[in-house]
């Protein structure tokens, strides 16, 4: 094939020129091509200058691919075989290469990391938009999407009680509801455990709602896309447990509403991803950036409130405990696309000292009941 012939199917955006590229050649090969090359050789096991539909299924393997569907190697032998011999040359193996970029780097590696979802493992070259390039909607991202229907669901349960209270000619509060009186955290009932997670599903008025659920969606699905559902139900959930620890340690006789720790468990999820993929991740500084001066004019915010407004009964130590598990978890369970030797020992230091505040926690609960509110027992 002459080196300005070129395919008219192919779309514009992908036309790449193909050119002889056999090795008897007098024009060296390019670097681009080399690599190629290299890895076309290591695959024709019988050295005859042609790969065969068995060295394409070891190919795959050895890119960890071992599950991908059982006609893969089909496939790419039928995209490819221009000449329609059984086999690929070295040519129509680059010419695939570059007509269709997405079989080799998209696809694959998307799906291999997909199916084999370790948070540290190193998968081939890393290229800038590594990250972005994992995102994928299959699974569909509807963890945090469930959680805020959760949510609703006993806010709306509260507000049709407390309807009921009005038309009584009494008023009643959100927070006075029977979803609310079962799950919100109440320091005199500590040794109901469920409590100390369940306070996330209670809100106070529709506006703490709303922006609870805004901002975890938004922030949840980015996360889910890339890390998969059940990281970022750990992260979520280690937030809003590590809130109510937090404010119960600080302010045992604090009542406690609202998710708010998982959602900066979520916030500060973002800031770890972005530095455990800071050179797969386009515009990383950036992200980090506006992450980082979201916490800081939100901290410069609430201790602002906390000093001027005596009657302020925002959580801040709920928000600043969720954030801290947020980043630790996040660092302990987060998809690390090319792990450095640093992060390693970031790895073990993030889950040791989450492991040991919420341990310490536990004990001072467990060990020192005079220092929170003496518990009142139902027994209805």
């Amino acid at each position: 094939m002459s080196q300005n012939q070129i395919s008219g199917d192919i779309p514009p955006q992908i036309r790449q020129e193909e050119i002889p590229l056999r090795r008897n050649d007098s024009v060296p090969l390019t670097r681009e091509q080399q690599k190629w090359y290299e890895l076309f050789c290591k695959y024709d096991t019988n050295g005859d200058s042609r790969l065969t539909i068995h060295d394409l299924k070891v190919m795959i393997k050895d890119h960890r691919c071992a599950e991908l569907p059982h006609d893969m190697a089909q496939r790419i032998l039928k995209l490819s075989d221009t000449d329609m011999d059984g086999y690929l040359s070295f040519e129509e193996f680059y010419n695939m290469s570059q007509k269709h970029q997405w079989l080799f780097k998209d696809f694959l590696v998307t799906y291999c990391r997909r199916v084999i979802p370790s948070p540290h493992r190193v998968v081939g070259d890393q290229l800038d938009g590594a990250y972005e390039r994992e995102m994928t909607f299959c699974p569909p991202p509807l963890t945090m999407i469930v959680f805020s229907l959760l949510e609703i669901l006993a806010f709306a349960i509260d507000v049709a009680y407390w309807g009921e209270r009005i038309e009584d000619g009494k008023i009643g509060l959100s927070t006075d509801g029977p979803a609310a009186t079962l799950f919100i955290y109440n320091p005199y009932r500590r040794y109901e455990a469920w409590r100390f997670m369940t306070y996330m599903l209670v809100h106070v008025g529709i506006m703490h709602l709303m922006m609870n659920l805004l901002i975890q969606i938004l922030l949840g699905v980015a996360l889910e896309l890339v890390h998969h559902w059940w990281r970022v139900s750990l992260i979520y959930l280690a937030g809003v447990i590590a809130g109510s620890m937090g404010t119960s340690l600080t302010s045992p006789q604090i009542f406690l509403a609202g998710a708010s720790g998982g959602v900066y468990a979520l916030i500060t999820a973002h800031i770890a991803t972005i530095i455990l993929n800071w050179s797969e991740m386009e515009y990383a500084i950036i992200q980090l950036l506006v992450f980082l001066v979201f916490c800081v004019t939100d901290l410069g915010t609430s201790i602002y409130r906390h000093v001027t407004d005596v009657h302020d009964q925002v959580g801040y130590m709920a928000h600043l405990s969720g954030a801290l598990a947020g980043l630790l978890v996040g660092f302990g369970v987060l998809r690390n696309l090319e792990v450095r030797k640093w992060e390693k020992y970031a790895w073990w230091v993030a889950v040791i000292v989450y492991l040991a505040l919420m341990a310490t926690g536990i004990f001072i609960h467990i060990l020192c009941p005079d220092y929170f509110a003496k518990q009142v027992y139902s027994y209805n």
